[in-house]
């Protein structure tokens, strides 16, 4: 398992019963998990005095409650600060599991010894966009909603990365890939974070199981003539570790050679000493 244990303004306290109390900052909030299905006693006291608690709701979604919580506050990671407000379906705009993963290409970038372009694809709010250019990389971010968009590019200002290297678009993943691929266009990097459903900005479906095979073989058309990596991530159950790994080997390896390792991302907790699961990531490299 790769584990994101390098953060300071960030914690999972505790987890049970479905829910995790995580430090997010100055600020503590239960939220549900459903990884979390065991059932241990609740004992420490921030359960008890937590600033938001996320409820779900048997029909599906759910809302939050606040106990002297800010509409906004920011955490940082490394250089890197992040604004955070709670939304939709129990999210804060930040995966702090996914740091494991900005330290990895990060490094690469560094020690490439050559300008790298990256392609960021279903980009959220940016931190593996700021992360990479944060490295030295020029960054395309592209994801379908105009308002994660917009809270990319305040993270980037809060990063002192609003001059860096970043192009910043709003549009379908699939179809701006497929563009590219006419322009001739291509990235030492691909990154891409692809939810389980989703619709794009003219109602495109997307479902993971039909649409991730077919992507990555648009994506390694993409590719430089020599790339650096190619990053999956997953938070779909059925998307094992060992399916991203046959999947990348599959399409990269025949053309590119290099190596392939998917692994289960995790966060340590504090209470217990033991790993929460987050997903999955698969990684090819040169």
């Amino acid at each position: 398992m790769w584990l994101a244990d390098g953060w300071k303004d960030y914690q999972v306290i505790d987890c049970s019963k479905g829910e995790k109390l995580e430090r997010w900052g100055e600020y503590f909030l239960v939220r549900p998990d459903p990884q979390v299905i065991w059932d241990t006693p609740k004992r420490h006291k921030c359960w008890r005095h937590m600033n938001g608690h996320y409820h779900r709701s048997a029909k599906g979604g759910g809302e939050w409650e606040f106990f002297d919580l800010p509409q906004q506050w920011t955490i940082g990671y490394h250089e890197l600060i992040f604004n955070l407000k709670p939304f939709s379906f129990k999210h804060t705009g930040l995966f702090p599991e996914q740091a494991v993963n900005w330290d990895w290409f990060g490094k690469k970038i560094k020690e490439a010894g050559r300008p790298i372009r990256a392609l960021n694809l279903f980009a959220y709010t940016g931190g593996a966009t700021l992360a990479a250019a944060a490295a030295g990389a020029s960054v395309t971010h592209v994801d379908a909603s105009k308002g994660m968009v917009g809270w990319a590019k305040e993270n980037a200002v809060s990063s002192g990365l609003a001059e860096s290297k970043i192009r910043w678009l709003v549009d379908d993943c699939v179809k701006f890939v497929e563009r590219e691929i006419r322009r001739g266009s291509h990235y030492d990097a691909i990154i891409m974070d692809p939810p389980s459903y989703g619709r794009g900005p003219k109602g495109e479906i997307w479902k993971i199981e039909d649409a991730i095979h077919p992507l990555v073989k648009l994506c390694v058309q993409l590719l430089s003539d020599e790339p650096l990596f190619f990053l999956i991530n997953s938070y779909t159950t059925g998307l094992a570790p060992t399916v991203l790994t046959y999947l990348m080997s599959t399409e990269l390896i025949p053309k590119f050679g290099g190596i392939v390792d998917s692994q289960e991302i995790g966060l340590p907790v504090k209470e217990s000493g033991l790993i929460l699961p987050c997903g999955a990531s698969g990684r090819w490299e040169r």
